[in-house]
């Protein structure tokens, strides 16, 4: 992710960067984030199946217990 900002950055500062350029580095960064969501999405998936909870209620659970112990 760093990568993708920082060439992007660099794209943006150069002189010569056309809109092509730019609109590539954004599309790139598109693509990995919705790869992002279906790695997630498996995840949370199997979670779901081995547990009957979603990541959301572990990590809601985790927190309760750690901000209310006596």
């Amino acid at each position: 992710m760093k990568k993708i900002l920082l060439i992007s950055l660099f794209a943006i500062i150069t002189t010569g960067c056309s809109e092509l350029a730019l609109i590539g580095s954004i599309s790139g960064m598109t693509v990995n984030q919705n790869s992002y969501a279906k790695i997630y999405s498996g995840v949370e998936f199997s979670t779901l199946a081995m547990t009957d909870k979603s990541i959301k209620e572990h990590a809601y659970k985790k927190a309760y217990t750690f901000f209310n112990e006596d």
